[in-house]
């Protein structure tokens, strides 16, 4: 699939990174099931995100598309495979996600309010892509304004979400 980089020299990078901002969110996206993936691909794969501990990360199914050279490569990966290293991938970063969240559990972190909800207000930091990570659920009773920014204490988290209240 032509993927840029020598893992080592990915890895060093991301390790120099954080070094120089611990506070660094790194994402990225990732395709499973490409022609030519073999299973010792797929499991180099695995172990980098266990290497790397990215923050996000996403994962899509190869599908053919019209029209793309890809379509016609040999050792095309069966449906049931793809989707079997879909669930296996996604399983693994939940773990990973699941860590990093936890790490923030105690912490101070602004936020930018986005919407009210029965239970309070969610919002998202610096490291929350709108509509596509995940959020921070703030529990409260008082009146706040959308769109501005508010300090929480995170008490919580889960696989994707934070939940805070208000500082």
């Amino acid at each position: 699939m032509k993927r840029p980089g020598k893992r080592e020299r990915m890895l060093e990078r991301i390790h120099s990174w954080r070094e120089c901002c611990p506070e660094l969110v790194i994402r990225s996206t990732f395709i499973v099931g490409f022609p030519g993936e073999t299973d010792d691909d797929f499991a180099q794969l695995l172990e980098f995100l266990d290497i790397a501990q990215l923050d996000r990360v996403g994962c899509f199914i190869y599908s053919p598309v019209e029209g793309a050279a890809a379509n016609q490569l040999p050792q095309q990966v069966t449906e049931p495979v793809k989707q079997q290293r879909y669930d296996l991938f996604m399983r693994k970063q939940q773990e990973i996600s699941a860590q990093k969240l936890k790490q923030r559990v105690g912490k101070n972190l602004q936020v930018l309010l986005e919407q009210k909800t029965d239970d309070g207000y969610t919002a998202r930091s610096y490291a929350d892509a709108p509509e596509i990570d995940g959020l921070v659920y703030i529990d409260t009773n008082k009146s706040l304004n959308l769109g501005e920014f508010y300090q929480v204490r995170v008490y919580d988290s889960d696989e994707y979400d934070l939940y805070g209240h208000l500082n």
